[in-house]
């Protein structure tokens, strides 16, 4: 049963926006020697070549840059092959509170499927992005992504190149511009996490120790141990515990 308490961690958000970052400084050469960086943003490939053949179509408009990049989420699916102990619990230090700590319970993993399209009217442009791209993917890289497991915590997320297709469209008549589709499928692996909870941090121990354990009909006095914990910030040079014994004359 859900909590009905709100909370937002903006992890699909997170994960589109370091895909995109990843491919977006990828230069191309025109003209022999005009560099160029090649602009990149989210959405399906059928808008821009919508705007393409419109622009081609219509006087007086500009042209929509080509080549371009453009990338979309196309599927998001549960992965059983990385799923763990939904019991586990992940216990992080709580910078605004010294006595408590955040509990989270185990995050669970999915596959996001991201298409990445290279839209280009030459294949020497076309080639020149696809080639800036391939010898990063063996066929995964990973990157490390801050705050996506939980506060304060950077986790390791692979980004997997499953395929690369190709399109050509040469339909049309000679006014109608060329375009040229390079489509790379990724699989980014992520993972979704609950809500954080404080948790109080235990930090005095009450034990009854019975002196003579092997006595079952009448068994020794009681002897008391508390044991006093420091602060959980301390350093292991200034970690202290104290204890304190004591003669119970109550006990049977």
């Amino acid at each position: 049963m859900l909590s009905g308490t709100h909370f937002y961690n903006q992890t699909l958000k997170k994960a589109v926006s370091v895909f995109g970052t990843i491919f977006n400084n990828i230069r191309v050469v025109k003209h022999g020697s005009v560099e160029e960086r090649v602009p990149i943003a989210y959405g399906p490939r059928e808008k821009f070549l919508a705007r393409i053949e419109q622009s081609s179509r219509q006087e007086n408009t500009i042209a929509i840059k080509v080549p371009r990049m453009s990338f979309e989420i196309t599927d998001l699916s549960y992965d059983t092959t990385t799923s763990l102990n939904k019991m586990n619990k992940l216990s992080l230090a709580n910078s605004d509170n010294t006595t408590s700590r955040n509990i989270l319970n185990q995050s669970v993993p999915y596959d996001l499927s991201i298409e990445l399209n290279i839209l280009s009217k030459t294949q020497d442009e076309a080639l020149q992005i696809l080639e800036q791209i391939l010898p990063t993917f063996t066929p995964e890289y990973t990157v490390a992504i801050h705050d996506m497991n939980g506060p304060g915590v950077s986790s390791d997320v692979p980004i997997v190149l499953n395929s690369v297709t190709i399109q050509h469209d040469y339909e049309g008549d000679f006014e109608t511009r060329r375009t040229i589709i390079y489509t790379l499928s990724f699989t980014m692996k992520i993972r979704f996490t609950g809500i954080v909870l404080p948790k109080a941090v235990i930090r005095i121990i009450d034990t009854n120790i019975h002196n003579d354990i092997d006595e079952i009909v009448a068994p020794e006095p009681v002897d008391r141990v508390r044991t006093e914990l420091g602060s959980i910030n301390d350093t292991p040079d200034n970690f202290t515990i104290k204890t304190t014994f004591g003669f119970d004359d109550d006990s049977p």
